[in-house]
């Protein structure tokens, strides 16, 4: 699978969100009217957008997880067919740059955004959107050994915690309940 999780390692607390997150059997299993549909978009689209600094600011010029989001924006505000070609092509896109960064912060910005465009297609890729941008926010804090070590992660955990809290925030709260996350 392009943009696996098992891929990449995780930290517990992250393993944790992530897990609860896309094993939550019952968001899975709820059927979404168009409109429903086109709000988890967005929210996916939010979240990655809201990691992507960490991407640009590495590979300014490289705009293909940006294009990926633009394109998921553009089938949720219009009232227009999904074009799986499209689809598809805006989400490989957006792994490859992810692929080509040894960056663990860029690499997980790309992913959340080739995961949100992803969630045209199928809905629960919105929350391997959110998880990959939970991990974009967890890498961008390497913590080094030294003096101060278990400050310095508590920091990093706290910076998940508000990711996650901002996520929480911004998804709309009829899809909250009834996604049950």
């Amino acid at each position: 699978m392009i943009g696996s999780l098992e891929e990449e390692k995780l930290c517990p607390l992250e393993a944790f969100q992530l897990l609860k997150m896309i094993n939550n059997k019952k968001a899975r299993k709820v059927k979404l009217d168009k409109k429903e549909h086109k709000a988890l978009v967005l929210w996916a689209a939010d979240c990655a957008e809201h990691v992507l600094p960490y991407f640009e600011k590495e590979y300014p010029k490289d705009d293909r997880p940006r294009k990926a989001i633009e394109v998921a924006r553009s089938w949720a505000h219009a009232d227009i067919p999904m074009v799986m070609k499209e689809i598809r092509a805006a989400s490989l896109n957006s792994h490859a740059a992810a692929r080509q960064t040894n960056n663990a912060a860029a690499r997980a910005a790309a992913r959340a955004c080739g995961q949100a465009i992803a969630t045209v297609h199928v809905p629960d890729h919105a929350f391997a959107a959110a998880a990959y941008a939970l991990k974009a926010v967890e890498a961008a804090g390497p913590v080094q050994p030294g003096p101060r070590l278990q400050l310095r992660l508590q920091k990093k955990s706290a910076n998940v915690a508000k990711e996650r809290e901002w996520q929480h925030k911004h998804l709309s709260k009829h899809l909250h309940s009834k996604l049950s996350i």
